[in-house]
C-alpha cells in the first residue's frame, strides 16, 4: 500500500484537523455543544464517550454528512467548508461508519469503486482489494454481492474501502469488533505504520484497553460537550470509565448455578449454503441447559449467520430433530411457533431485522410481542407505550420516548432497547448475537449483568460474539465456529485468548491431538 501523501514534516506542519466551537442542534437534543478538538499529523487520537454522547454526529460533521450550526473546521491549517463526503474525500478524509453505507445489490468491488477515481478500471480495484485484504488479514471476496455478507464482513468492506483512498485523516468507528485477537494485533501494526507515515487517525472504540494500547491522545465527550482530554497510556480502564460515564461500571457477579434440563439441543445440523457465497453447516452438535450461558466465538462469516437463521426459524430446511427447543422437534417450525416455546432472539442487524427503522419504539415491540394486541386485533397503545417506556427507563435508553423512531437512536441505544425488549419478554431460551456491539462500557456491563440475571433465574442463554473478553466474562462454556463446523465445548476456566484465537482459525483438531499426545507422554 502506498503511504499517504503529506505536504510537510509533522514537526513543522499545522494540525491535520482542528475543530473550534462545533455545535449541532436537533429538535429534541443538542448533539454537539461547542466542541473543540485538535489532531496532529501522524497522531492516533481517540474520541471516547458513552452512547448518545455526540461522537457519531461529530464524525459525520468532519466527513461532510452533517452540517454544523456553528463552529469552524480547519484541515492542514486551512479553514474549510465540508459540504458532502465527496469534498471530504478530496481533502483526504476517509471514514468507516458504524452503520454501513453499502449497496446490497452491488458486489464488494463495485461498492469500493464508487468511492474511487472512476478512471481506475474495475479489475484494478479488484486487485487492490485483494492486496489490501491480505495486508490487513481481512479475507473478503471482491466479487461477492454485498447482500450475501454478514455484518462483520460488511465492516471489513468499509475498512478496505477507506484504506484504498490513501487517506490523510482516517476515521475508524469500532473497527476491531469483527477481528480475532491475532488480527487486531496485525491491524494495529498497520495503523501505527500509517501514523508513522503521516496519516492521522481518529479512533472510536468502547474497548478501553485498545485505546490505551494504540492511541496517543484522547478527547472525552459527555452529553455533547468535551469533558476531558488525556493521554490514554497514562490512564487505567477505571479512570477512563470515570471520565466517560462519571463512574466505574458495576462489577459483574458470576455465581455458580446448578444447571437444569436441556432447553436447546442441536444435533447433526448439516445444511448446504443457500447461495454460492454462503457457508455450509456441517455436523453441528451442541446443547444449552437451563441456568447456563453458552458462548460461540468465531470470526464473522464462518457460519454464524447460517446457524442463527436455522435456530430462529428463518431457515426451516433442517430436519425436525436437528433443532430441538424445550423437548420439541423444531427444525421445521416457524419463528412464531418457536417463540411460543419460549425462544427469543436478538439478531446482529439492529436496523432491518432487529427493528423497523421508521417505526416507533412502541410499535417495534410488536415484532416479538403480542400481549398488547386486544380482541379483534386492535392494538392497546397504552400498553405498548407503557412497555416501551419501561424498557427505556430500565435500560437507560437515550430516546425522546416511546414514539421515537428506531432510526433516530444511536446504534448503542437502539441495541439496548432491542436487548431489553427480548429480556423483558421473560424468555425460556434467549439467543443473542453480538449483545454489546457498539455500546459503551456502562451499557455493556448492564446488558451483561441482565444476561447473567436471566441465567441465574433459570433461562438458557446462547451468545454468539466476536468479543472474546465478553464471552470470557459471561459464559459458562465456550464453542468456536470456523468454516461451518463447531468445536467441542471448553469450560470458561480452561479457555484462554490464545487457545480460542487459534481455534477461530479452525485449529481445534490439532490442539486436541497435541493435548492427547501430551497426555500419553505424561502417562509414559
Amino acid at each position: 500500500m502506498n503511504p499517504p501523501e503529506t505536504n510537510s514534516a509533522p514537526g513543522n506542519a499545522p494540525p491535520r484537523l482542528q475543530l473550534t466551537g462545533i455545535t449541532k442542534r436537533y429538535p429534541a437534543v443538542v448533539a454537539n455543544s461547542g466542541v473543540s478538538l485538535t489532531v496532529q499529523p501522524g497522531e492516533v487520537h481517540a474520541v471516547l464517550g458513552e452512547n448518545g454522547a455526540g461522537k457519531s454526529t461529530l464524525m459525520k460533521i468532519i466527513y461532510g454528512s452533517v452540517k454544523p450550526d456553528e463552529g469552524m473546521i480547519q484541515v492542514d491549517g486551512q479553514v474549510v467548508q465540508i459540504r458532502n463526503p465527496q469534498e471530504a474525500r478530496q481533502l483526504g478524509i476517509a471514514m468507516v461508519f458504524q452503520h454501513f453505507s453499502l449497496f446490497d445489490t452491488l458486489t464488494v468491488a463495485e461498492n469500493v469503486w464508487l468511492g474511487l477515481d472512476k478512471q481506475i478500471a474495475l479489475a484494478e480495484v479488484v486487485r487492490r482489494i485483494e492486496e489490501t485484504a491480505q495486508v490487513y488479514g481481512m479475507d473478503i471476496d471482491p466479487q461477492r454481492p454485498v447482500h450475501t455478507l454478514s455484518v462483520g464482513e460488511m465492516q471489513r468492506v468499509e475498512i478496505i474501502r477507506a484504506l484504498l483512498t490513501r487517506p490523510r485523516l482516517l476515521i475508524l468507528d469500532e473497527p476491531t469488533s469483527v477481528l480475532t485477537p491475532q488480527a487486531v494485533e496485525k491491524l494495529f501494526v498497520v495503523l501505527r505504520k500509517l501514523a508513522a507515515e503521516g496519516c492521522s487517525i481518529l479512533y472510536i472504540s468502547h474497548k478501553l484497553h485498545e485505546i490505551r494500547e494504540l492511541c496517543n491522545h484522547c478527547t472525552v465527550l459527555r452529553g455533547g460537550k468535551v469533558t476531558g482530554v488525556c493521554e490514554p497510556r497514562q490512564e487505567s480502564n477505571a479512570s477512563l470509565s470515570r471520565l466517560m460515564i462519571g463512574a466505574e461500571p458495576p462489577a459483574l457477579t458470576h455465581r455458580e448455578v446448578a444447571t437444569g434440563a436441556v432447553v436447546l439441543r442441536v444435533q447433526g445440523l448439516t445444511l448446504p449454503r443457500v447461495d454460492q457465497f454462503g457457508v455450509d453447516l456441517s455436523g453441528i452438535d451442541f446443547e444449552v441447559r437451563a441456568g447456563e450461558v453458552v458462548g460461540i466465538a468465531g470470526v464473522s462469516g464462518n457460519g454464524q449467520k447460517e446457524l442463527l437463521y436455522s435456530l430462529s426459524g428463518e431457515d426451516r430446511r433442517a430436519a425436525p430433530a436437528m433443532v430441538q427447543v424445550a423437548g420439541r422437534e423444531a427444525g421445521r417450525m416457524a419463528p412464531g411457533q418457536r417463540r411460543a416455546l419460549g425462544l427469543h432472539f436478538v439478531p446482529e442487524e439492529r436496523l432491518g431485522r432487529g427493528a423497523v427503522p421508521t417505526m416507533s419504539l412502541a410499535h417495534n415491540l410488536l415484532l416479538t410481542r403480542d400481549d398488547a394486541v386486544g380482541r379483534g386485533g386492535w392494538l392497546r397503545m397504552d400498553v405498548l407505550n407503557s412497555q416501551a417506556r419501561g424498557i427505556i427507563e430500565r435500560f437507560k435508553v437515550k430516546a425522546g420516548g416511546p414514539h421515537s423512531a428506531a432510526k433516530s437512536l444511536s446504534g448503542g441505544n437502539l441495541q439496548k432497547f432491542i436487548v431489553g425488549r427480548e429480556i423483558e419478554a421473560k424468555p425460556r431460551l434467549l439467543i443473542v448475537s453480538q449483545p454489546t456491539w457498539g455500546v459503551d462500557v456502562g451499557a455493556a456491563a448492564q446488558i451483561r449483568g441482565e444476561i447473567l440475571a436471566l441465567r441465574d433465574a433459570g433461562c438458557a442463554v446462547l451468545v454468539l460474539s466476536e468479543e472474546l473478553d465478553e464471552l470470557f466474562e459471561i459464559c459458562d462454556r465456550l464453542h468456536v465456529v470456523a468454516k461451518g463446523q463447531l468445536s467441542p465445548s471448553v469450560p470458561r476456566a480452561e479457555a484462554t485468548v490464545q487457545r480460542i484465537g487459534e481455534w477461530m482459525s479452525g485449529l481445534w483438531q490439532a490442539d486436541a491431538a497435541a493435548r492427547a499426545q501430551g497426555g500419553r507422554h505424561a502417562q509414559a
